[in-house]
């Protein structure tokens, strides 16, 4: 069995049933770094298998644990790796890769495949498929749709762990601006198009 297939086996058995990063969520990104590793002459092998685990742990948004997932999903990538037929120089890349690509974590990964990793994520977080991901994270999460008097952000701080309308503004509409590579830029800008076509539409009905 190909090691990046051995790798989705694991992986699918692992993960657990958390609507935002769930198996799905996972092959999704997997699709979109396919698509980045093709136009930036990328090591699919790297950057698939960084994908494959970036969140192999990963802490519900409500958890205070949760700014930690991506380095205890690094850590945990390096175990997993070391069984399976990978050099020390490639666990490295592919770890630090998964430590480095969240959006809380602030950073901007040093490598290409870092790079192509977080930009791949960063795409299933806009556009159709993010709108889908936000409500459904909200609804899990049990919180209000948006703030009482203020939905858009207008006058106060966006806080999206009191309202999941505030996350479009905290974080969603950034994204393409944070984009690493040519090809994640171009589809950042459509998918950041439907956001705001979704919040103007949203706005003539409140």
């Amino acid at each position: 069995m190909h090691v990046i297939e051995l790798l989705q086996l694991i992986v699918k058995q692992r993960m657990k049933n958390d609507p935002a990063h769930d198996f799905n969520h996972t092959m999704r990104v997997y699709k979109n770094a396919k698509k980045l590793c093709k136009k930036e002459n990328a090591n699919e092998k790297l950057v698939l298998s960084a994908v494959l685990l970036h969140d192999i742990i990963s802490y519900p948004k409500s958890d205070k644990r949760s700014y930690l997932s991506s380095q205890k999903s690094s850590e945990e990538s390096k175990k997993i790796l070391k069984k399976l037929d990978f050099t020390s120089e490639e666990i490295q890349i592919i770890s630090d890769a998964i430590r480095d690509h969240s959006f809380s974590s602030g950073k901007t990964p040093n490598t290409l495949e870092g790079k192509i990793l977080q930009d791949a994520d960063r795409l299933d977080a806009i556009g159709a498929i993010g709108i889908s991901r936000v409500f459904t994270v909200g609804g899990f999460e049990k919180r209000p749709l948006h703030h009482p008097e203020d939905p858009f952000c207008k006058k106060h701080v966006p806080n999206d762990k009191l309202w999941t309308l505030d996350h479009f503004y905290k974080k969603l509409l950034k994204l393409e601006s944070l984009m690493n590579t040519k090809t994640a830029k171009i589809e950042a800008k459509k998918r950041t198009k439907i956001l705001k076509i979704f919040l103007s539409e949203l706005k003539n009905e409140l």
